[in-house]
């Protein structure tokens, strides 16, 4: 069974609801506890033993080559979105040569976690199935998630298997942006920008979306107030994330 050693990191985005600190660096070069959000990412799928990354790039990408370019301990290869942004799908599908037909991560730049029992990572590692998932998404308990203010995401039942939320109701958990996926996701994905949701629903129907419940504490940053928060909250939660 394929155990992912790549993985994605989406860096693309314009964050806008950031500003105005994204105003003079792209979002992912912000910093939290000291340390840029991408780096966050990097040093905890490196620590899972994720050796190769492909960076997506659109906004002052220049500067996140130049910050990456830094980070001598880790291959990176980048995927140029500069002349339009492609979407959560078609960003990845621009990216999928890269990974041989193998599953790989991906990891949103700007997520951030305490972890609480076990690792995250390796557990997903260890959960991951390539004969029955198409994707394994990470999914954050709403009780105990620091600066998230939406209804949720998914419905999880007691074997991972996914499923949406119905109309007026409220789910326990909310997509953090991690995830483990297989290249045959998107075997019938549209050409050009789109959203990698329309795929999940795919795999829903099919019963192959499965998620994982994270143990730990999941920060929202995606204000610079909801920045001032997490920094507060990590330094009473952990010495590091």
């Amino acid at each position: 069974m394929s155990v992912p050693t790549r993985a994605m990191i989406m860096a693309a985005g314009l964050g806008t609801r950031m500003r105005p600190l994204t105003e003079t660096r792209p979002k992912p070069l912000v910093e939290v506890a000291g340390k840029a959000l991408i780096d966050h990412a990097i040093d905890r799928l490196k620590a899972a033993g994720v050796t190769e990354f492909v960076v997506n790039l659109h906004y002052k990408a220049e500067m996140l080559r130049e910050h990456l370019a830094k980070r001598t301990d880790i291959d990176v290869v980048f995927s140029d979105e500069t002349e339009g942004l492609l979407g959560t799908g078609g960003g990845i599908v621009k990216a999928l040569h890269c990974f041989d037909g193998e599953p790989f991560f991906v990891h949103n730049s700007d997520t951030i976690w305490v972890e609480g029992y076990g690792q995250a990572l390796p557990r997903m590692i260890e959960r991951w199935n390539s004969d029955e998932m198409d994707g394994l998404l990470l999914l954050a308990p709403l009780i105990g998630s620091i600066g998230y203010e939406g209804k949720g995401d998914f419905f999880m039942d007691t074997n991972g298997h996914l499923s949406r939320v119905p109309p007026g109701r409220v789910s326990p958990f909310a997509y953090p942006g991690v995830q483990i996926i297989h290249p045959r996701l998107f075997d019938d994905a549209p050409k050009g920008t789109f959203s990698v949701n329309p795929l999940w629903d795919h795999a829903i129907e099919a019963g192959r979306l499965y998620g994982m419940r994270l143990e730990g504490t999941w920060f929202h940053v995606g204000t610079p107030s909801a920045l001032v928060e997490a920094e507060k909250q990590l330094k009473s939660l952990a010495p590091a994330v």
